[in-house]
């Protein structure tokens, strides 16, 4: 579903027809560069997991003339075009960070928007017939210890009214931190060992990697081959910090809610033309 902006004011309003007017006359140069894109694009390997960081909402708002946090309201949307896009390629598993540990220190006015903007999405979600008719299957990681009982509600039972699904895994990264995530799986280790009477020195004897992967949020996923990032940002910020040992990453200039589909598809295809080596 595209975001309509037309209605809303902008700042260098002469400057914004101006770039309005170049998109109409580039239009079908745009359109068969996409094409000639996708059928590229198909032709090679897709990732068995995507990542992706959403990152660019807030400034993408205050470029328009809008408050951050009315910001969120375009990223949602622009989820939904991405996840239809993930579809059409078939891409077995994706992973958006919506969400981070750090987030509960913004404004408490960002946050209530947030909150309610996870129980609409989540219901809408729960009940959208592109989600059943893919049979996508959705997934929440991350610590849910502070979230309002209506946002705990709503995410359950989006998980539930999804669970039988055997199509696309949809991860949704919400109250999470990569390192919050491996402190997490070390204590289940500890409260493993401690259930079954095991000593700190035979658990360390023992202890592998395996150990750890199986106790992480995305635990029988494969990890992500590929990890894309909007808003110019160069780093990670602890998105799956385990996982991602070996993934390819690719850092995009626009705001999430600018991204496009054939930004989109250019990202594949510079994903497909890369050589993956594990460290051989």
């Amino acid at each position: 579903m595209a975001v309509d902006t037309s209605a809303i004011p902008r700042k260098n309003s002469a400057r914004q027809r101006f770039i309005n007017v170049l998109r109409v006359a580039l239009k079908p140069l745009y359109w068969w560069y996409e094409k000639r894109l996708e059928a590229e694009v198909r032709h090679g390997h897709v990732p068995r997991h995507l990542g992706m960081i959403l990152d660019g909402n807030r400034r993408f708002a205050r470029e328009l003339g809008l408050q951050g946090h009315e910001g969120h309201e375009f990223g949602v949307q622009k989820a939904y075009e991405v996840l239809e896009w993930c579809l059409e390629l078939r891409i077995p598993t994706v992973t958006i960070w919506v969400f981070s540990t750090d987030n509960w220190s913004r404004s408490q006015l960002e946050v209530e928007t947030l909150m309610n903007l996870f129980v609409k999405e989540a219901k809408r979600m729960a009940q959208d017939p592109r989600i059943h008719a893919n049979e996508v299957r959705v997934k929440v990681i991350g610590r849910r210890d502070r979230f309002p009982p209506k946002v705990l509600q709503a995410l359950e039972e989006l998980e539930e009214a999804t669970k039988q699904h055997e199509g696309m895994l949809l991860n949704i990264a919400m109250g999470y931190g990569g390192r919050e995530e491996i402190v997490d799986a070390v204590k289940s280790l500890l409260l493993e060992a401690a259930r079954t009477g095991k000593s700190p020195e035979e658990l360390a004897a023992e202890l592998d990697m395996e150990h750890i992967s199986e106790r992480l949020y995305t635990a029988g996923v494969p990890d992500p081959d590929f990890i894309i990032r909007t808003s110019g940002e160069i780093r990670l910020s602890g998105f799956l910090l385990w996982q991602a040992a070996y993934s390819e990453y690719y850092f995009f200039d626009a705001f999430w809610p600018a991204f496009r589909r054939v930004d989109f598809l250019r990202a594949i295809r510079a994903y497909q033309g890369r050589e993956r080596r594990f460290g051989k």
